[in-house]
Order: C-alpha cells, then sequence, then structure tokens
C-alpha cells in the first residue's frame, strides 16, 4: 500500500492531469451512449448520464466529469452538479429499475455547486432525494470513487451495495480547507486537516465504508481500467444472485452498520 501523505494523496485525486469519468467509462465499456435533462430544467454537463455495455451486458452509468482544461471546466462547472445533477441521475436510476440494469456510479467532486441558483433550485432536497432514491432501488448498485469524493455532492450517488475507491482517491464529507475553515477558523491548516480527516482509501478501508481498494502506483491507465472492469463483474455477478428485497436489505446493512457506538449508563 501508498506510503504517500494524506495530503500527498488530497493533490493527487484534485490533478488536472488525473483521469475523468469519461476516461474510465471509454476504456471499460464496449458501448456509452449517453443521455441528458432532468425533464424539469436543463441537462447539466457536471454529471454524465447514460447506457453502457460490457460483453452482453447492460449497465446505467451516473458520472461526475470534470474538465481537462480550462474550457472544459467552466463547461462542467469544475464538476460541481447542480441539482439538475441529481434530478437527471434519479431519472436514470428508475429506468435502470424498470430494465432490471445495474447501475455503475463515478464519483469525483469537490461537492455539489453552492451557488444561489442551485440553492434556489433546491440543491440540498436534490441531494437528499437522491440519497433516499438510491436506498430503496431493486437493482445492483457499485459506486467508484476515482478522485475527489467530497461532500454531499459525493455521498448523493454512493448509497451503493458495494464502493470501491482508487489508491490514490479521497472521499471525506467535505474538502481538508472546509474542515480547517470549521474547525479552525483557519483554511491554511488543510494539510493538517487532511490528516486527521481519514479521507485515504486506506482508512476508509479500515473503517469497512470502502469495500474494495484499486491499486494504482506503478500500473498503467489500461491496468487500472482493466482491473476496474474485472470487479464490476465480479461484484455484479454476486450481487445479482441476490433477490430485490435482499439487494436493498444488504444496502442498507451496509450504511446502518458502519461506525462503532457506545452505550452509557
Amino acid at each position: 500500500m501508498s506510503s504517500k501523505s494524506a495530503w500527498e494523496k488530497v493533490e493527487i485525486a484534485r490533478s488536472q492531469t488525473r483521469k475523468t469519468s469519461l476516461d474510465y467509462i471509454e476504456e471499460i465499456f464496449d458501448d456509452f451512449v449517453e443521455l441528458h435533462g432532468d425533464r424539469a430544467y436543463r441537462d447539466d454537463p457536471a454529471t454524465v448520464c447514460g447506457l453502457a455495455r460490457i460483453g452482453d451486458k447492460n449497465f446505467t452509468i451516473i458520472a461526475q466529469q470534470k474538465g481537462r482544461n480550462t474550457k472544459e471546466n467552466v463547461k462542467r462547472n469544475f464538476g460541481m452538479p447542480n441539482p439538475e445533477s441529481y434530478r437527471k441521475a434519479i431519472r436514470l436510476m428508475k429506468q435502470a429499475e424498470k430494465f432490471h440494469r445495474p447501475i455503475i456510479t463515478f464519483i469525483d467532486t469537490k461537492g455539489g455547486y453552492p451557488g444561489i441558483g442551485a440553492e434556489e433550485r433546491g440543491q440540498g432536497e436534490a441531494i437528499a432525494k437522491s440519497m433516499y432514491e438510491m436506498s430503496k432501488l431493486k437493482v445492483p448498485i457499485i459506486s467508484i470513487v476515482i478522485g475527489e469524493g467530497s461532500s454531499g455532492g459525493a455521498l448523493a450517488i454512493s448509497v451503493a451495495n458495494k464502493i470501491m475507491m482508487l489508491e490514490n482517491a479521497i472521499y471525506s464529507i467535505l474538502s481538508p480547507e472546509g474542515y480547517a475553515s470549521i474547525l479552525w477558523k483557519d483554511s491554511s491548516r488543510a494539510q493538517e486537516a487532511a490528516e486527521k480527516m481519514k479521507l485515504t482509501a486506506k482508512d476508509l478501508y479500515d473503517f469497512k465504508i470502502v469495500d474494495t481498494i484499486i491499486k494504482e502506483d506503478d500500473l498503467s491507465f489500461e491496468e487500472i481500467a482493466k482491473d476496474i472492469k474485472k470487479k464490476i463483474l465480479l461484484n455484479i455477478t454476486k450481487l445479482e444472485k441476490l433477490g430485490k428485497e435482499e439487494l436493498v436489505e444488504q444496502r442498507y446493512q451496509k450504511y446502518r452498520n458502519i461506525g462503532e457506538f457506545k452505550e452509557f449508563n
């Protein structure tokens, strides 16, 4: 396992050269057709949704997408979804349930967009409803954290039966800068905050939040994608052996059992 510090992994996860969701989708799946719009307001390019195939196996894809350069980042809102992203995701996830397609989500965001317009259109409600709807879907769901997985923006599409995480990705309730600002009133202590937040793949695996760590160091992108593909197919095969209600219960128990509790008299 990598000996990098938590802050080093934060920097790697945020790197402009890091592969995006669309890179992984193109490498892993044989076909991908993007579907657009939330049928209420507009299409939000910060989240890519669509239908994909590996061999004769069909999937629904929900993926947060950052840009590869400044122009693309502006178009993709720097990978920060608006409420329309989550409503589009809910639409596609319900469609997946109707047609019995497993759902794969790719997580890579600083968080849901905090702009005035997003709040006016119900950002908090959209995130909460996405989590609620995912919790009761009767198809297998696998979430893969490929870069930044921060705040409710990431949690909104990660209520899954299995969570995978790349070795140098991060996954947390907020950014280290946000943590330092709230706790110490000093965002410059972000590096210190990253160490305390336990946001690395190893930390989260030890806490039983993440089910699988996908190795990155010393591997090419093609090798990493091949490993993800193998793990997707292996886990979907296992999950599809469960009944519909068993899938929902397994997902519920996964989150219900996170953390440790103590009772005091």
